[in-house]
């Protein structure tokens, strides 16, 4: 350490390294308790990847939906995780998890500025037992961001790609509607020229949209919460190297602008850093495509590379690799924004968009498209094995791109000239021409075209059962009929896009307990070490069973650890294991 840059050291009852909805979760719980609590961030803002997601909790019983008398019950909910966890079925976890998240949400809202809202989300596997139809997804509250006062500046915006001119849409599809309809509905037209006007004004006014909804307003309204406790936020401040006290973790070395400083925590650490979205060298051991040479383009914060799992092996703790799927699989597809840059696009809403159809370079459907994201992954993953290139392509009519958009396009009345210039699309008059200018086999897509077509004029999918479940329908377009998912692909000029393998965050991560405590080697709790968020292994096995089954157990697990540091939460349960006979690695 420099000259001009003498010795700090800062103490406090618990340190927090991330700040996304793990770490503030965690950290806010934890403060309501009476502990000291610093919050520290590698990255300039804070939010995490949450800042960037779609902001919804999968909470099984709770409040809103009780409130309007939405019928379920624990065990169709125990029942249904058995069922989706499978030999990953950790019944102490889930047990905690479904004792606790009610009353987790109930606590946030009672006690912070954090607000949710019902969603009429199905589960994505509703027709499995336990499955149901609506009510265990709730939402983030839309927020004005002004309440943060300065430190909106701080706030990570939301992904660029996924705006438009800045301006955010709820992830209720109630909202989406009315820009999907803008054309050919008199009060979507009002509605969204609304929209536009308010947003241009905000922009002119404070330069971005100050309100925000989902994951953003999921993420401002937890450091809002924090920042009000008095819990500092400190940004730009990575962590460097944990301390050690013994073997009991003690606090950390972390750099911010004047340099190197320790922050001494007498509870001890808790990691919440995100994952390993951008940790090159343990992708290429837990993902599959990434193994056999492919590439890998997540749209998660560039700061996600494994930090916390770093740490925690050089504690001694233990960071397997054992789910088949060791990731939030998701489509994306790479959109050139001009000056040199390229932003990562979701495929969130496309595919399940009647006569929008995916196929391999064989030019050949592999998956129902219009199940989640997560499923249509793991079915590329698998249909292109033996192949360098993990990759499907979004093909669809002129008439269909028009009106739906596709990707980064959006919908009539906006041109496609640029899309095409840059090389986001290709077109061809003919499904031949366009197979050629896509890189694909044309007598493929003809084939493929023509089975798929036989059946769509009746609104079926003969091969794959489009639009079977009320998850497969609720993203589509209700319009279509008999079935929304569903339409033939008419006459040219047609559209290609290409997609690859990205991911919303990792499935796969730190043992620990059902307390949070990160485990060695032996099963035994490394002292003062903690971890919470995409850190920690998923409860839910390497699948994705509902929408919000990262944000919930993240929020759930954050409470859950913050009363067990803080002394007021006992769980006396048994670490979390793999199956018999299962081998465990380090990555």
């Amino acid at each position: 350490m420099g000259a001009n840059h003498p010795p700090r050291t800062r103490h406090c009852d618990l340190l927090v390294i991330g700040a996304g909805a793990g770490g503030l979760s965690t950290a806010i719980t934890a403060r309501k308790h009476g502990l000291d609590v610093v919050v520290i961030e590698k990255d300039t803002v804070f939010g995490g990847t949450t800042a960037f997601s779609g902001g919804v909790l999968w909470i099984p019983g709770n409040p809103h939906a009780q409130a309007a008398g939405v019928r379920d019950s624990r065990e169709a909910a125990r029942q249904y995780l058995k069922n989706e966890c499978g030999a990953f079925f950790d019944e102490a976890a889930v047990e905690a998890f479904l004792d606790k998240a009610p009353e987790m949400v109930e606590f946030f809202e009672r006690e912070t500025t954090v607000k949710f809202v019902p969603t009429l989300y199905p589960d994505y596997h509703p027709t499995v037992p336990g499955g149901v139809d609506v009510g265990r997804s709730i939402l983030a509250a839309p927020y004005d961001i002004r309440g943060l006062g300065a430190d909106r500046a701080r706030l990570r915006p939301p992904l660029e790609t996924i705006t438009f001119i800045g301006m955010m849409f709820n992830s209720s599809n109630a909202d989406l509607k009315h820009f999907f309809n803008a054309t050919r509905s008199l009060a979507s037209f009002g509605y969204v020229v609304k929209r536009l006007a308010r947003h241009l004004l905000e922009l002119a006014r404070y330069g971005r949209g100050i309100n925000v909804t989902s994951g953003n307003a999921l993420a401002a309204r937890l450091a809002k919460s924090a920042l009000d406790l008095g819990i500092p936020i400190l940004t730009g401040t990575p962590a460097q190297q944990l301390l050690q006290d013994g073997a009991a973790v003690a606090g950390a070395r972390v750099r911010d602008a004047q340099g190197e400083f320790e922050i001494r925590a007498r509870r001890g650490v808790v990691l919440a850093c995100g994952g390993f979205s951008h940790d090159v060298r343990r992708l290429q051991a837990a993902y599959p495509h990434v193994k056999r040479g492919g590439e890998h383009v997540s749209p998660v914060p560039q700061g996600n590379t494994g930090d916390g799992a770093r740490m925690a092996e050089q504690a001694g703790g233990s960071v397997p690799l054992r789910y088949p799927q060791p990731a939030a699989w998701m489509p994306v597809s790479r959109v050139p924004l001009g000056q040199g840059r390229v932003g990562v696009f979701p495929h969130l809403l496309d595919r399940y968009k009647p006569g929008i159809i995916g196929v391999t370079r064989r030019g050949r459907r592999f998956c129902n498209e219009s199940e989640s994201y997560h499923d249509v992954g793991a079915a590329m993953v698998k249909a292109c094995e033996g192949e360098r290139e993990t990759a499907m392509w979004l093909v669809c009519d002129h008439l269909t791109i028009r009106k739906y958009g596709l990707g980064h396009v959006k919908p009539a009345p906006m041109p496609l000239r640029s899309f095409l210039k840059s090389g986001y699309l290709a077109k061809g008059r003919t499904l031949a021409e366009l197979a050629r200018n896509a890189g694909l086999d044309p007598a493929g897509l003809e084939r493929t075209v023509r089975e798929y077509n036989a059946g769509a004029v009746r609104g079926v999918d003969e091969q794959f059962g489009r639009g079977g479940t009320s998850f497969n329908r609720y993203l589509a377009d209700p319009a279509q009929r008999p079935n929304p998912c569903v339409a033939p692909i008419g006459q040219g000029p047609y559209y290609a896009l290409k997609v690859v393998m990205g991911d919303l965050g990792t499935f796969d991560g730190i043992r620990t307990d059902v307390a949070g405590c990160v485990l060695d080697g032996r099963d035994a709790p490394i002292a003062g070490l903690y971890a919470v968020g995409n850190d920690r292994a998923s409860i839910m096995g390497g699948n994705y069973p509902g929408a919000g089954i990262t944000l919930g157990p993240i929020m759930t697990f954050g409470y859950i650890t913050a009363r067990h540091i803080a002394g007021v939460e006992t769980l006396n349960a048994p670490s979390q294991q793999a199956p018999a006979g299962e081998l465990h690695h380090a990555a």
